[in-house]
């Protein structure tokens, strides 16, 4: 999210120089009406600030919010919400479904634009196609994104079990095994660490997933030693997922690499060597004349 949100300042530059045009601009397409008396308490004081609340709202991995939803999350009072949603539905950022909103496809191609996302994604999609052909997992590429994983790409066939993931979605990096690889072995994972919640409030998907920050420190140790992470049922009930880390030519970890299915069909002894094979790969792609650093 906030590679595509850095993406977007990038494409609009009118609007970042000049607010003020964006607020005549939007005053002339959608009606403004009167501000509330708590409209804008403790909220920042820009539109692309408040813009920027509103697709926030989806990082929890909400596919589609109702506008009261949109407000809760966003904490932007509900006319306000209502308003700037209309717009970013001109922009093309967000879609609208009967009384629904979702990110729109705008979105995704800005984040695709993202030159060291673009790289990654383009080495690494043929491995990953090949990799979900030898093992029939549903395949998984993310990146961190603060206390988060984003998916920056999915491998899936039509008979694959339906994951809580989606392209370009995020999710709790303490619950996932992409996260527990990126929060203990890259260097933006360690610093991380520090800005999950403490005490027992580490965001949880399923009953299994881990709560208690002493629980998760231990774990990311294991994962520092063994170079790997096996989550069972700490996103979904009766799947488990096996994620290996992904270097870039600097030696540096800049990705995690997953195979997601069924607990049954998840093995340790049978995936690993596979996995960790395809994520060499990747980094030998990444090593190519033309590939910049990815951070």
């Amino acid at each position: 999210m906030q590679r595509a949100l850095a993406a977007l300042q990038m494409a609009v530059p009118a609007v970042r120089r000049s607010e003020r045009t964006l607020m005549g601009s939007m005053a002339s397409t959608v009606p403004m009406g009167p501000m509330g008396p708590d409209e804008g308490v403790g909220l920042p004081n820009s539109v692309l600030g408040k813009a920027q609340l509103l697709l926030g709202a989806f990082e929890s991995g909400a596919v589609r919010l109702r506008l009261s939803e949109l407000s809760r999350r966003s904490g932007v009072p509900k006319a306000s919400a209502y308003r700037l949603a209309q717009e970013l539905v001109r922009w093309g950022l967000l879609d609208r479904h009967d009384e629904t909103y979702e990110l729109g496809m705008r979105l995704f191609q800005l984040g695709e634009r993202v030159p060291a996302s673009a790289v990654l994604r383009s080495v690494a999609r043929p491995l990953l196609t090949d990799l979900f052909a030898r093992t029939r997992a549903t395949i998984h590429l993310a990146v961190l994104d603060a206390t988060h994983v984003l998916f920056v790409e999915k491998i899936a066939g039509e008979e694959s079990v339906l994951t809580h993931s989606q392209l370009a979605g995020r999710l709790p990096a303490s619950c996932t095994a992409t996260g527990k690889v990126l929060l203990a072995l890259s260097p933006d994972g360690r610093r991380h660490i520090g800005q999950l919640p403490r005490g027992a409030g580490l965001a949880t998907l399923t009953e299994r997933s881990v709560v208690s920050p002493a629980v998760l420190k231990r774990q990311l140790a294991a994962v520092e030693r063994q170079r790997f992470a096996h989550e069972v049922g700490e996103v979904r009930a009766g799947h488990a997922s096996l994620a290996v880390p992904v270097e870039g030519p600097d030696g540096v970890v800049c990705a995690a690499l997953s195979a997601t299915g069924p607990v049954s069909e998840v093995s340790v002894e049978r995936l690993l060597p596979t996995l960790r094979a395809t994520a060499a790969r990747i980094t030998r792609g990444l090593a190519g004349p033309v590939a910049p650093r990815v951070r």
